[in-house]
């Protein structure tokens, strides 16, 4: 159950749409509580979806799931969506010439910039990019970059 509404919530307000108690919620009921929450559809749209012209309370309760079901993808989507922007800018900062690619001289150069790189420590930048270059082309492109950055190794 979607953790918006519970079922007595939803029983209420299945009962305020079903204006003449016949068991049903019309479509157009339906879509005028659904524009009223900035859910835009046309009557034709949900008619399509569901399939008939009304709705009894389990198909209600089902439309309802789904609903919340589109919601959840729509909001991961968008997180995901802010989380790759943020790698975006980050990966930018590496890529000094803009070639779509974090090369060793590159990574040594930004660390440098930042104090993150003492050059004493006889460590090599390329052994760092070869542990996340999963194609072996001696970069690191934005996926190597994303999965560096998330701690997954794909």
């Amino acid at each position: 159950m979607c953790s918006v509404l519970n079922p007595d919530d939803l029983q209420r307000i299945f009962t305020i749409l079903d204006k003449n108690s016949d068991g049903l919620v019309s479509l157009e009921e339906l879509n005028c509580v659904l524009e009223r929450i900035g859910m835009q559809f046309r009557v034709q749209e949900l008619e399509s979806t569901v399939g008939k012209t009304s709705l009894n309370w389990d198909e209600f309760l089902f439309f309802y799931e789904s609903l919340c079901k589109r919601t959840e993808m729509v909001g991961e989507a968008a997180e995901a969506e802010e989380e790759d922007d943020g790698l975006v800018k980050a990966f930018k900062v590496f890529d000094l010439n803009g070639d779509g690619f974090i090369s060793s001289h590159e990574l040594q150069n930004v660390l440098t910039r930042l104090g993150f790189w003492d050059e004493k420590s006889g460590k090599d930048c390329r052994s760092m990019i070869c542990e996340y270059d999963t194609n072996c082309d001696g970069v690191i492109d934005f996926e190597e970059f994303k999965n560096m950055m998330l701690g997954t190794n794909s």
